[in-house]
């Protein structure tokens, strides 16, 4: 078997689909991209295809090293992200001519079904205890969102009690026994979260995901002293080498790798086992869509420190279509008290909706992040 061709298709609400075609018809789907900057990746991944093209496509680990070390600068989200997606379809397409699902290639699953949780309110939050409440209501039993707005790197306190309401009242709607995440999303600096994780910690989190920047790893050592609650990060690191530093300092409790932006099914596997080793859980980001989704779900089946998965159907990002529009067997992703099964199918175990992919793809998306600023005109981070 051969690959023949990479077609790519920029699809609403902000994603980039890959199909990876092969001389004897079996097709593989990847999901490689960068939220806001979709064309960039697009363009790596069809540089990547002057390699990738005339090659057996069941020599995945042979091509996922040339594609990283192969043109001498290496790393970083857009050229992790073409190879992410690039390396998912082979996958797709290896279980696909094999008859069994990745997770079987992968040593087999240890487990039938795994947690997820809904992301509720929007960029700002505010009154979003009814959306907890509605999301629990259906089910989930863990709901993340963002927790705090912009904040500078030393703010005032009616940020931070602002936050903590929030939280409160979050709490008080679900009861004590839903797990709730907050993300910080880069927002926050040591000087701030050191504060705002010891104001949270009554509230019992599930964790706290990126307290501050992954560039700014290193003021986690002071964070830590100041909450009991368990720290995640991950969704802007790479591959396992960035990754490796953050393990072996031991303050991040769960690691977050995102399957479209971490090397894809090969490498974030190693980064899974690697987190093992230090006894630190797995917890893969995925506010992307189906086929992301499909791949964290094969790597969450063969993992064992794997506990939560996030999803992002009925997402605030997910204005004109949501990760159920573009696949054919929609109960793949059916959700029951709070957790999805591991998928059976071969390969990633979709079913693409090629020609409602075809036709989405002709509407395309330009979607970027939104770009905020203090008070006192500075950047703010998003």
């Amino acid at each position: 078997m051969k690959i023949t061709k990479l077609t790519t298709y920029i699809v609403p609400p902000r994603w980039l689909f890959l199909k990876v075609e092969t001389d004897e018809g079996i097709v593989g789907w990847g999901e490689p991209v960068v939220e806001g900057r979709a064309l960039t990746v697009q363009a790596a991944v069809h540089e990547l295809e002057d390699y990738i093209v005339g090659k057996d496509p069941f020599l995945i680990e042979d091509h996922w090293n040339v594609m990283y070390r192969g043109g001498f600068y290496r790393g970083g989200a857009v050229h992790m992200s073409a190879i992410s997606g690039i390396d998912q379809a082979l996958w797709d397409i290896k279980g696909k001519a094999l008859g069994q699902p990745v997770h079987s290639l992968l040593g087999g699953q240890v487990r039938d079904k795994i947690k997820v949780y809904s992301w509720i309110g929007g960029d700002r939050p505010a009154d979003v205890a009814n959306n907890a409440r509605d999301v629990v209501a259906h089910g989930f039993k863990a709901i993340k969102l963002n927790g705090c707005e912009e904040m500078q790197i030393v703010d005032s306190y009616d940020k931070v009690e602002k936050a903590v309401q929030t939280i409160a009242a979050i709490r008080e709607a679900v009861g004590p026994y839903i797990g709730i995440g907050v993300d910080f999303h880069g927002r926050v600096h040591k000087p701030m979260a050191k504060v705002l994780a010891k104001e949270l910690d009554p509230y019992k989190l599930m964790f706290i995901e990126e307290p501050v920047l992954s560039e700014n790893k290193d003021a986690l050592r002071d964070i830590v002293n100041h909450t009991s609650t368990p720290i995640a990060l991950g969704e802007r690191l790479y591959s396992r080498w960035d990754f490796k530093q953050v393990l072996s300092d031991g303050f991040v409790d769960i690691i977050q790798p995102d399957l479209s932006h971490a090397g894809g099914i090969t490498e974030c596997r190693k980064i899974a086992a690697m987190a093992e080793a230090y006894d630190v859980a797995l917890a893969p980001h995925c506010p992307l869509g189906p086929i992301a989704l499909a791949a964290c779900l094969q790597v969450d089946a063969v993992s064992y420190n794997a506990f939560i998965q996030e999803q992002s159907l009925g997402i605030h990002y997910n204005k004109s279509n949501d990760i159920l529009d573009y696949i054919s067997n929609k109960e793949v992703f059916e959700y029951a008290d709070g957790f999805v099964s591991i998928p059976q199918g071969p390969g990633l175990g979709i079913e693409v909706d090629e020609a409602y992919v075809i036709e989405r793809a002709k509407e395309g998306h330009r979607w970027r992040n939104p770009i905020w600023r203090h008070e006192d005109g500075s950047f703010a981070e998003w």
